[in-house]
């Protein structure tokens, strides 16, 4: 009888595929998820003999081994193994049997080659039988990435369309971010991610052996998101010059900028959302359960005290300072267990790719359990000090005398972190997550765990902390706050400032400072006032106004100084961020000082998406975008940008002619959708007067 011969073989996508929750993955090539079963069709040149054997072998990398779990060896049975991977015969036709691999739940994740030995005869033959991928799997409940809620992991795994919360704690908006995880070679680069990084090229063999723990795959791709070390995706840029590069709020999605660094390397330009959308792509496309995280009031705290030194001069100028603290900041959460920590600990990671500090000399941070931060356990890794201060740092202010000394106006414990945001399950609405950070302010928990947390600080051993590139400047020669207490004195008045919500880029801006005496004794208070358009960072682009007034308190009086700000006044000094910030301080005839602050975000000009027929799949499809230019003055020189999944491929763009004064343009695209279900088309405007306007339509489109 002749020898047994492997005559055919399928890896069976089509059957796999939707089992493993991969059928969205646009590739030819098997992907699945570890710790489940997946099933290869094998057709032989005849029915085997009970003497003769197979066994199936799975590799990953360049040198596998048995060893190393980087090959695997499984002999076919005929009932269910225990071993962690495994090969049974499932079902038989003819010729043609069916078997199921099974991986291991602890299996290294990427790229392994299937083969297939065949022992006939006394000789034995392997064929290749082709390419797998193999991912985390949040469904099997022993993988370290299982989460058991199933409207959570269609939310943090497979959906590719994602909101992020920007602007200000006082005034914030949402945008839409096309994560696109599952789009053409967004698996590819992101594999390609690992293979680049710095732990790769230093030594191939112990990094791939790492790649079966989520805490290990996180940190990586934390740090290859930025640029900073390792030629990684993004480049960022807080200058406000974009002119060799894209402004950061032109970006709609991953996927262009993914594509492009695989292209051409990192990618000019970034900020804080661009990372954590970019990061949040690869997580998921990995299997890593992720989400995107705003925290208002963000602390930058770079002396490791959880301290927060803001200094100002006489006339409320804001001086320089390392310490800061953005409107808003954006990271990502990771879901896995923290076994190298302690089950308390698991659930819900820190992880963040904006260059900040460099955490091990590589500017990363995290997997950082929120369970950690939350109760002031900032020795544990990773960067769980940076986080807690980020959420929970208290604000110290000083003011700088002409003499050049220093006096501590007064500290905050209550000004950070604020409005921790991120996207709710199954809609595009707002869910405040600022309670799985920390105990509520003004309660003794939070108090007690802020000592906790800087008693453990002053135990651990101070390391160098370097400053942030991305954020500018170096420290100024000034105090640095070690403790809390005594606290500064508390003036006996108190102020803080208003302004309207709902402001438009056009608008006047019509901030108020409110000014009380809390004594039964008349008071005078001076107010030095300064209005300036900042960045989201805070930091300050250019000063727009200036007013000093002195008023007079009758006892508990309280009384308003208006000052407003005019389109013709602001127009020029505003970024992209469609920032302005006010800022007074205040003295009485004492000495006492108050500061205070507000930041106004105004909203950008009206975009709107028409769409008046009905949406078929491979059906071109008319589509409207309406641009209303509410300035006195034309818009010139605008360019807009539309892409979506299933709707264009990639991204599409056209030059725009002027829009008059008070019009309204209304522009004619004609699209085809290449997928049925529940879609989103994204749209951005610029133009000379506008930065970065955008709209985006959820549309259903219909099978033909």
């Amino acid at each position: 009888m002749s020898s047994l011969l492997l005559t055919n073989w399928d890896l069976q996508r089509s059957v796999n595929a939707p089992l493993h929750k991969t059928k969205d993955y646009a590739t030819n090539q098997l992907v699945v998820r570890r710790g489940q079963s997946f099933s290869v069709s094998c057709t032989f040149n005849r029915d085997l003999k009970p003497e003769e054997t197979l066994t199936f072998i799975s590799d990953i990398g360049s040198s596998p081994s048995e060893a190393k779990n980087t090959r695997a060896v499984m002999p076919v049975s005929s009932t269910e193994s225990k071993t962690p991977w495994s090969a049974t015969s499932a079902s038989s036709s003819g010729t043609t049997r069916i078997f199921s691999i099974n991986s291991s739940v602890t299996a290294i994740i990427g790229r392994y080659q299937l083969s297939l030995r065949v022992t006939s005869g006394g000789l034995t033959s392997t064929k290749n039988l082709g390419e797998f991928c193999l991912l985390f799997n949040p469904w099997a409940q022993d993988d370290e990435v299982f989460m058991e809620d199933e409207p959570e992991r269609g939310e943090y795994v497979l959906n590719e369309m994602g909101v992020i919360f920007v602007g200000s704690y006082n005034s914030f908006s949402q945008r839409l971010w096309n994560y696109g995880q599952f789009q053409e070679k967004i698996l590819d680069i992101t594999l390609s991610l690992l293979d680049k990084s710095t732990d790769a090229k230093k030594d191939p063999a112990a990094d791939l052996s790492k790649r079966n723990g989520a805490v290990y795959v996180g940190r990586v791709l934390s740090a290859m998101v930025n640029s900073n070390n390792d030629r990684g995706v993004v480049l960022g840029n807080w200058s406000g010059n974009y002119s060799n590069g894209v402004n950061p709020s032109q970006w709609n999605g991953s996927v262009a900028i993914l594509r492009s660094w695989q292209l051409r390397g990192p990618v000019s330009y970034g900020q804080c959302w661009v990372y954590a959308g970019v990061l949040c792509t690869v997580l998921r496309c990995l299997g890593i359960p992720s989400r995107v995280i705003t925290n208002f009031e963000s602390a930058h705290d770079t002396n490791k005290n959880l301290l927060i030194d803001h200094y100002f001069d006489e006339g409320g100028n804001q001086l320089e300072s390392s310490d800061s603290v953005w409107n808003f900041h954006v990271w990502n959460e990771g879901w896995l267990k923290r076994k190298d920590l302690g089950t308390s600990y698991g659930g819900w990671q820190v992880l963040d790719a904006t260059p900040q500090e460099p955490s091990a000399g590589i500017f990363r941070l995290g997997p950082c359990s929120l369970a950690a931060v939350k109760e002031g356990d900032v020795n544990l890794e990773y960067d769980a000090y940076f986080v807690f201060a980020e959420v929970n740092g208290d604000i110290v202010n000083w003011m700088k005398s002409e003499d050049g000394s220093y006096a501590r106006i007064y500290s905050d414990q209550k000004a950070v972190g604020k409005l921790i945001s991120t996207k709710a399950v199954g809609s595009q609405n707002r869910v405040d997550v600022t309670d799985n950070y920390k105990y509520a302010e003004d309660s003794n928990e939070e108090r007690e765990i802020f000592e906790k947390a800087r008693r453990k600080l002053a135990n651990m051993t101070t390391s160098s902390i370097s400053m942030n590139p991305a954020s500018g400047p170096a420290r100024v020669s000034a105090p640095e706050s070690e403790d809390p207490e005594p606290p500064a004195p508390i003036p006996d008045f108190t102020g803080h400032w208003t302004v309207p919500e709902d402001l438009q880029v056009g608008d006047g801006i019509r901030f108020i400072l409110y000014l009380k005496n809390g004594t039964a004794e008349s008071k005078q208070v001076k107010a030095n006032m300064t209005v300036t358009s900042i960045i989201y960072t805070r930091e300050i682009v250019k000063e727009i106004t200036k007013k000093a007034e002195s008023v007079h308190l009758q006892p508990n009086e309280e009384v308003h100084i208006p000052l407003v700000v005019y389109y013709n006044d602001y127009k020029d000094a505003i970024t992209t961020d469609h920032m302005v910030q006010a800022v007074a301080l205040c003295m009485d005839e004492k000495g006492d000082r108050l500061l205070t602050r507000i930041v106004a975000t105004l909203n950008n000009i009206p975009l709107d998406i028409k769409i008046s027929e009905k949406p078929v799949v491979n059906r071109p499809l008319i589509v409207d975008i309406v641009i209303s230019n509410p300035l006195a003055e034309d818009i010139e020189h605008g360019h807009l940008v539309m892409e979506g999944n299933g709707f264009v491929k990639p991204s599409f763009s056209r030059t725009l002619p002027t829009i008059k004064a008070n019009e309204t343009s209304v522009n004619r695209f004609e699209v085809t959708p290449s997928k049925t279900g529940q879609l989103f088309l994204l749209v951005n405007f610029s133009s000379d007067k506008i930065f970065d306007a955008k709209a985006h339509e959820e549309i259903y489109v219909a099978a033909e």
